[in-house]
């Protein structure tokens, strides 16, 4: 009888005063830990994005106000983002000792170029890998990955030494035919390829189509979003390539923007002010393309896994 009286004292002790079950204040305490957790972690997302942002944003922005400084102003506060006095200096710099013009060209003429023969062959490739059926098919794909973990460097000699024999120094061709594909960019066409579904083939083969018919009306019109993101992944890196050109090319007439930069700061002494303001202009495309195509980069990259 004690032992009773004792167990309904304590859970009138641990009872809630406003007559409310303890499960039900368990639920809100449950509840309210939750939103609390919920708050800290939309917060430390926003640091990690504001920290992410800032240090993309910060260099970018000092590039810049470096473009528009004298050497005094700069080496006084290097650290400073904005100019005390703003100044054209570095821009006509830029434009007036060397071919802006002419090296923007070849500069277009070498990336643009250069990806869209990229995407022609990758694309090709892929659809070989992907839809068709061949003996080896997987061990020239392993094969493809295992050039992956060769370095550019590695091949720079041998590549050089036929561009050399095939007389296409300072050329066009020399420039963009062995850049002209990518292990890179097959194995993701090939992954976004696995994806579509085969009947889109079948049904096109029931009509009439041929293996290039499926892969020029059916396959690429579907691979849009894809192709967008390796354009830009392609361009960018050829387009800030400065390695390649340097070694191709020994005439100011068939160099790119970075590589004749890097003879400029090296010929004429370290001219910030002016180095900046060519690396800012030959960034304009980069963001101009990506502008026009960041609708089909996101999807692409999100839509390309690996099957």
């Amino acid at each position: 009888m004690a032992t009773s009286q004792m167990i309904i004292l304590n859970a009138a002790a641990g009872a809630p005063k406003d007559g409310s079950s303890p499960s039900l204040h368990g639920s809100h305490g449950l509840h309210a830990a939750r939103r609390i957790g919920g708050r800290i972690g939309a917060a430390l997302s926003w640091a990690v994005v504001v920290a992410g942002a800032a240090a993309i944003v910060l260099p970018f922005a000092w590039m810049l106000g470096v473009a528009f400084r004298t050497s005094p102003d700069l080496y006084a506060d290097p650290a400073r983002l904005w100019p005390n006095h703003w100044t054209l200096h570095g821009v006509q710099a830029v434009l007036n000792q060397l071919p802006f013009t002419h090296l923007i060209i070849n500069t277009f003429v070498f990336a643009g170029g250069t990806t869209v023969l990229l995407l022609l062959f990758d694309s090709m490739t892929a659809f070989a890998l992907a839809r068709l059926r061949f003996r080896g098919q997987k061990l020239l794909f392993l094969a493809i990955l295992a050039t992956l973990m060769v370095p550019f460097q590695v091949t720079l000699v041998p590549v050089f030494l036929t561009i050399y024999h095939l007389g296409w120094l300072n050329s066009y061709m020399g420039l963009i035919v062995p850049r002209a594909t990518s292990a890179l960019g097959i194995f993701l066409l090939r992954q976004f390829f696995l994806q579509l579904p085969r009947e889109l083939d079948e049904a096109a083969r029931i009509d009439g189509a041929g293996d290039f018919t499926v892969y020029w009306r059916i396959i690429l019109p579907n691979a849009k979003p894809i192709l967008a993101a390796l354009f830009i992944i392609q361009f960018s890196a050829l387009w800030n390539d400065f390695l390649w050109p340097l070694v191709i090319s020994n005439q100011t007439r068939m160099q790119t923007l970075p590589a004749a930069l890097t003879l400029f700061s090296s010929q004429s002494g370290v001219d910030h002010a002016a180095l900046m303001a060519g690396a800012a202009i030959s960034l304009t495309p980069l963001a101009i393309a990506f502008l026009l195509l960041q609708r089909y980069f996101v999807q692409g990259v999100a839509t390309t896994g690996i099957k």
